[in-house]
């Protein structure tokens, strides 16, 4: 890490709790704002940088750095770190050990799902605190059926992590699953989000999330599930800050949004990176502030 990392203050003392309830803490205590770390090749090209591990690597401590202190948690995406073959992977854990030494919670991007041995297999590599991949909470894909992540919502009671489970996303192929009926007449979005509420059943602040486009202006559902919802898009992606009371309602209170390239782009100088993430937390605090307190 670089001097500008080590004078970040950054809060303490939110350890020892489940994921739930230590987002909410950071997200009053800091700022009700994820950033994603998406290193593309052509964002690092953009940068100035290298398209290998190297480059990776810086682009990722920046991104984190801008982040610490502002921001209640980082969102770096698996898969451009899994590019880079072995050395990618190496930067992540390394990207991994810097986020925790600053304090900043980790929702790892991998959209794993799986059945049987292999999920428990997911779950021992994201979910197992001893792992060097270990993360605060992972994002998951439910559709081999909500109950194949069975392993990974055990793995995250025993480690006090969480799990997002993708509900409404923002891309145009998703209505086709997402939307479709089940039986009981039912969207499959409305299921995931049912089965949700019933895992935090009992909880003041669950762990189990959903991920819920910042830019799915169409959702009818109820996201009320007393967990939190991961809410991408903003930015590049379209939404804005004011955006968001329309999409979420009532369950405004649990929502983290989430940017990544509108951050990025003012980049490689991380004051910058780290300005243009305090002018969003401060956008959305305008928005969010009631909701803050917990």
């Amino acid at each position: 890490m670089t001097e500008q990392a080590a004078e970040i203050a950054v809060p303490t003392g939110r350890t020892g709790k489940a994921f739930g309830s230590r987002l909410v803490q950071a997200k009053a205590d800091v700022g009700p704002l994820c950033v994603g770390i998406d290193p593309h090749a052509s964002e690092l090209t953009a940068w100035g940088l290298s398209d290998d591990a190297g480059g990776l690597r810086d682009f990722s401590l920046r991104m984190l750095e801008a982040a610490a202190g502002r921001a209640a948690a980082v969102k770096p995406q698996s898969a451009f770190f899994e590019r880079h073959g072995s050395a990618g992977i190496a930067v992540l854990e390394e990207l991994l050990a810097a986020a925790r030494e600053l304090d900043v919670l980790v929702i790892l991007d991998v959209k794993r799902g799986d059945i049987g041995s292999t999920a428990v297999a997911y779950a021992d590599a994201y979910l197992r605190p001893e792992s060097s991949l270990f993360a605060d909470a992972v994002t998951a894909s439910p559709y081999l059926g909500f109950g194949s992540l069975d392993p990974l919502y055990d793995a995250a009671r025993k480690a006090g992590s969480g799990v997002f489970v993708l509900a409404y996303t923002s891309n145009p192929e998703a209505p086709q699953v997402q939307q479709a009926k089940g039986a009981d007449g039912r969207t499959v979005t409305a299921a995931v989000l049912a089965a949700l509420k019933e895992l935090n059943a009992g909880t003041d602040l669950g762990s189990f999330g959903a991920v819920v486009g910042a830019t799915a202006t169409s959702v009818t559902e109820d996201l009320q599930i007393n967990g939190p919802l991961l809410a991408p898009g903003l930015g590049a992606q379209g939404a804005t800050s004011a955006d968001l009371p329309a999409v979420f309602g009532t369950a405004l209170p649990w929502v983290l949004p989430s940017a990544s390239r509108s951050l990025s782009a003012v980049g490689p100088d991380t004051s910058a990176i780290g300005r243009a993430v305090q002018a969003e937390v401060t956008s959305l605090r305008k928005v969010m502030a009631p909701s803050l307190s917990g």
